[in-house]
């Protein structure tokens, strides 16, 4: 397998795009990273998608932005995994350059969320859990969460409080982050008393769905490109799954997906937990921050908590999480959300984030989940 570096990104906000299309969010994403890479044409484009089908009706994502974006002709396809089919989509594009297969890809997770509200979002959203036996009884990803939450909160003793630091870092990093939804910092006391989701999810607990687009484009090692920043390598990418259901697992409160598939990029990697200097975890609620940090070996079980409570988290913190405000304030865009935990720490490692600058980057990690655990992805990063 060759070695695969990033030599290219490119965002936009996540936000309520009501004037723009998929179309539209896609050549921004795709114009930028292209022009940080200092190219203008790829081997191959791997979508990462979550309900394009539903909420847009548009599916045959990968021949409709390759050629919007001026490509037409290259190989194409869309990858999905739930709100994992962005992290999905940047392992088809590391294995096709790993292999040999391409030269070039480009990865483009790409979301539009709100142009359908309501209850109509809702179903959709439920697809991504079992239709037969989690759906069609009414269970929604919020409701299965909160179940999660409270059992979590039976089972180790603890007080709904020891959660709050989760959100409050977020707010507080997303303040700095032009490309967020929420610029808002959370007041002391604020989570507790936050509008009640499906108790004990809160407001402050759940991550607000955004439209977006990120990209990434892929490059082996030592192929000349012009991009002005440092190429960044990818020292690993494994995917692994679990359960759809929440109900079928042996322990629910185990991120069994989630720790397989971090534990198969520490190794390739050859490092320890111990050696990442950033993670980016899929906060789609608090409670999955919690559980992230036991099953990828940052906190012992019962005690994912602590790190939050304890400042653990923040930007001078031990292990830095959410460092642009992660899905909880910088918003969850769906199938893009996994592109954005990569760009993110290819601005950390390239020191240019700014405001919101860990000191001494060396490993950044990013893990994308599906659902409630049914498929992680995760990569780690370091500089080239």
């Amino acid at each position: 397998m060759r070695e695969v570096n990033i030599v290219g990104i490119g965002q936009t906000p996540v936000g309520e795009h009501w004037g723009h299309s998929l179309s539209d969010l896609a050549r921004e994403a795709v114009g930028a990273a292209f022009l940080d890479a200092g190219i203008s044409r790829v081997d191959a484009l791997f979508v990462g998608n979550m309900l394009a089908g539903e909420l847009s009706h548009q599916e045959h994502l990968g021949a409709l932005i390759s050629d919007q974006i001026g490509l037409r002709g290259i190989e194409a396809a869309r990858a999905e995994a739930s709100d994992a089919s962005g992290g999905l989509a940047l392992r088809q594009g590391y294995i096709a350059v790993a292999s040999g297969a391409v030269e070039t890809a480009l990865v483009l997770g790409v979301e539009k969320f709100t142009d359908v509200v309501g209850n109509a979002r809702l179903a959709a959203l439920v697809a991504g859990l079992d239709a037969e036996y989690e759906g069609t009884h009414g269970a929604t990803l919020t409701a299965l969460a909160a179940l999660l939450m409270r059992r979590y909160m039976h089972e180790y003793g603890v007080e709904l409080e020891a959660f709050a630091g989760f959100s409050e870092n977020a707010h507080a990093n997303a303040a700095s982050n032009p490309n967020a939804m929420f610029h808002n910092t959370l007041r002391p006391g604020a989570f507790a008393a936050a509008p009640a989701v499906a108790p004990p999810v809160s407001l402050f607990d759940a991550a607000p769905e955004g439209d977006g687009a990120a990209a990434v484009v892929l490059a082996a090692a030592g192929r000349a490109v012009e991009s002005a920043s440092p190429p960044l390598r990818i020292a690993a990418s494994a995917v692994a799954t679990d359960t759809l259901a929440v109900q079928d697992r042996p322990d629910p409160l185990f991120l069994a997906a989630a720790n397989l598939s971090a534990g198969r990029a520490y190794e390739q990697a050859g490092i320890a937990p111990s050696d990442v200097d950033v993670f980016e975890l899929h906060d789609s609620y608090t409670i999955m921050a919690v559980l992230a940090l036991e099953a990828c070996g940052f906190a012992r079980r019962g005690e994912g908590t602590r790190p939050a409570v304890e400042g653990e988290i923040g930007l001078a913190g031990q292990l830095p999480i959410a460092t642009f405000g992660g899905l909880k304030a910088r918003g969850h865009a769906g199938g893009a959300t996994g592109l954005y935990q990569v760009v993110e720490l290819a601005l950390q490692l390239r020191g240019e984030a700014g405001r919101n600058q860990v000191e001494d980057v060396r490993i950044g990690m990013a893990q994308n989940v599906g659902g409630l655990g049914g498929t992680a992805v995760t990569h780690i990063l370091e500089r080239a």
